[in-house]
């Protein structure tokens, strides 16, 4: 399993939040979205829109850890909030190790782009985690697919997400369609095929069955 957390925000930049914006929308500033995949089935487990924070990390995790039946390999990255976060999920029932990126100094002409990555650290904190499995390659693709298929997460737009509630139904019809719907390249089914929650692909019909199902038995 490999966690990350991608950046987003609702209204405006938390650096731009005025009393006066906040006054108005409540919610607006950054919003993170954590995620968590299995590597083999790309399968999306769960994910949480929140802030960057522990509060957010542990609430995440802890939904993680009620989804799963057996003892897992965990990666992450270096951010200490996971530290508390997969303690208080996990405890000492996980395998789990930090992979850390160094990266070079950023060239200041080149505002956008990341820096150059010269290596990883990659530290044991829980368990005993297999070090060729040791990665988080499948979950940084994957928030690449989310910021390249969600106007709401392309940087540089005005595409983003004015209110909170239609910023968390759009991640969650992303997801939906991402584990259910969508054909992954290298699997040839969807992730949800591959983990064997379904036997067939679904269709956009499929999910709007659900919707309506959902509304109705609200009503």
């Amino acid at each position: 399993m490999q966690v990350d957390e991608i950046w987003s925000f609702v209204g405006c930049k938390q650096k731009n939040v005025t009393p006066r914006i906040a006054a108005n929308n409540p919610d607006a500033g950054d919003a993170w979205t954590f995620v968590a995949i299995d590597a083999d089935t790309k399968l999306v487990l769960s994910w949480l829109v929140g802030t960057r924070d522990t509060g957010s990390a542990s609430e995440f995790l802890q939904d993680v850890s009620a989804r799963l039946a057996n003892r897992i390999q965990l990666t992450t990255d270096g951010h200490k909030m996971y530290l508390t976060a997969v303690d208080d999920a996990f405890g000492v029932d996980v395998d789990y190790a930090m992979l850390t990126k160094i990266y070079g100094k950023e060239q200041s002409e080149k505002r956008y782009s990341p820096a150059v990555c010269l290596g990883c650290k990659v530290d044991t904190v829980s368990g005993c985690p297999d070090a060729a499995h040791v990665s988080t390659s499948h979950i940084e693709r994957q928030n690449l697919t989310m910021r390249m298929n969600m106007r709401r997460f392309t940087r540089l737009t005005n595409a983003f997400s004015k209110k909170l509630d239609n910023h968390l139904h759009s991640v969650a019809l992303f997801y939906m369609h991402y584990n259910f719907v969508r054909v992954h390249q290298s699997l040839r089914v969807t992730p949800a095929m591959e983990a064997g929650l379904t036997t067939r692909l679904w269709s956009i019909e499929d999910i709007i069955q659900l919707v309506d199902s959902s509304a109705s038995r609200a009503a």
